[in-house]
């Protein structure tokens, strides 16, 4: 079993899409998919893409996907490293794949000078969170992560308030 992590490619877009649908399917989240492929090609691979993707393959099969960008930490003075998605399919699931990815793009902080390297991850999910402790990452319980998205977003920009709560306006919460 050989296990190889590449950069995607424009021709990816295709095979990001679907792995983000079983990404949201697990999440219980498919409806909040609104990306088609088109989205995928302008957001990872046009030259003002500021996330990268790659791809993980076994015995040369795509089995998943990260996408990550860079962030900024204002305490540490330092880029980031933030990673949106990690997917592995559950048929490849326990075959070190994610672990692989991860030390991968922990490399890629490392080498760029990263001075902290993080995700988010749904509280319910325990198998991805006992992972994630397994090799030595920790919650950061004290931080409550907030969004603003889709009406209520363009709504705020344009100046309006509410003192409605985002979920009575159908805004999706934050995962």
């Amino acid at each position: 079993m050989t296990i190889q992590i590449r950069p995607a490619t424009a021709a990816d877009a295709p095979l990001i899409l679907n792995f983000i649908t079983e990404l949201a399917i697990y999440e219980k989240a498919e409806h909040e998919v609104v990306a088609t492929v088109q989205d995928i090609e302008a957001s990872l691979f046009s030259p003002a893409a500021t996330a990268t993707a790659l791809i993980c393959e076994m015995n040369g099969a795509p089995i998943g996907f990260c996408v990550y960008f860079f962030s900024y930490s204002t305490w540490l003075g330092k880029t980031g490293l933030y990673l949106e998605d990690l997917y592995v399919s559950p048929k490849s699931r326990g075959s070190g794949a994610g672990k692989q990815m991860l030390r991968h793009l922990a490399r890629i902080a490392c080498e760029t000078g990263c001075g902290r390297f993080e995700w988010s991850v749904l509280d319910w999910n325990a198998p991805a969170i006992g992972f994630y402790e397994s090799i030595g990452a920790s919650a950061q319980s004290e931080w409550v992560r907030y969004r603003l998205a889709g009406d209520a977003l363009r709504a705020f920009a344009a100046g309006e308030t509410s003192n409605a709560s985002p979920v009575a306006k159908n805004v999706p919460p934050a995962t």
